[in-house]
């Protein structure tokens, strides 16, 4: 079982984020051991800021160590501003092979809950079946782009298998907690053919769907010449789904073009 490279420490943990449909998160992880390669924006923007320095750097990730002695100190002044934390958005808070960062997780997850604060979960790992002790305001994902397992290996060459990730998402369901995925990055179909029609079918269970489109890749913008047309149709193939089905859903920024 690997373990994290190293320990490093913050001054601060909560913060606004800019992310369209998220309100506060927190980052206690640096790197990300799933390496995803579509790119992952969260390793292109800590490469331009000097805090890594190339892909294997990143692949090594870096526990927060003083995490929740931060949020002892924060939670009070923040959470009355709080709508709700995700976790997270520049890492993998159930990181694939990687227990002290799902014990982390956990933790953080119950000292937010016993403050009253709602957390939202994306994870490509595997969501524990512990999860259901926690708050029912909670609301847990998965990133699912595709069901194909050779294109997974090849993007995100150390997350979790799709099959594995929508088995324990479907477990939290059944147990009655809200349920989500993200399917986004979503890939043209230069990069792999498949039918969002069966992806969709797979998640028919969740209660919302977020989709949108691959960003900062020159296979897609130049790559392929009918991508907005693509995902045009694609946003309108999610809103039709959603809406014939009853799930709640959100087209990310850009995604629909004119």
């Amino acid at each position: 079982m690997p373990k994290v490279e190293g320990y490093i420490k913050r001054k601060s943990m909560l913060y606004k984020t800019g992310v369209e449909y998220g309100d506060y998160t927190l980052n206690f992880v640096q790197g990300c051991a799933h390496g995803c390669r579509y790119p992952c924006y969260a390793f292109l923007l800590k490469k331009r800021f000097g805090q890594i320095k190339k892909y294997e750097d990143w692949l090594k990730p870096y526990l927060v160590s003083n995490t929740l002695e931060i949020l002892d100190k924060e939670i009070p002044r923040l959470k009355d501003k709080i709508k709700s934390v995700q976790l997270c958005f520049t890492t993998d808070p159930f990181m694939v092979g990687y227990p002290e960062i799902e014990t982390m997780s956990l933790d953080v997850i119950k000292k937010l809950n016993d403050a009253g604060i709602k957390c939202t979960v994306l994870t490509k790992g595997i969501l524990p079946i512990s999860l259901e002790k926690c708050s029912k305001d909670n609301e847990y994902g998965i990133t699912l782009i595709s069901l194909d397992e050779e294109y997974r290996e090849r993007m995100e060459p150390g997350s979790a298998p799709y099959a594995d990730r929508l088995k324990a998402l479907k477990k939290l369901h059944e147990k009655g907690c809200k349920t989500w995925v993200s399917i986004e990055p979503y890939p043209t179909p230069n990069l792999i053919e498949q039918d969002l029609k069966k992806i969709l079918k797979a998640v028919s269970f969740v209660d919302k769907i977020i989709f949108g489109r691959t960003n900062y890749c020159k296979d897609v913008t130049s790559g392929y010449p009918e991508h907005k047309k693509f995902y045009n149709e694609r946003a309108r193939e999610v809103i039709d789904f959603c809406t014939k089905k009853g799930i709640a859903y959100h087209i990310k920024d850009k995604t629909i073009t004119e």
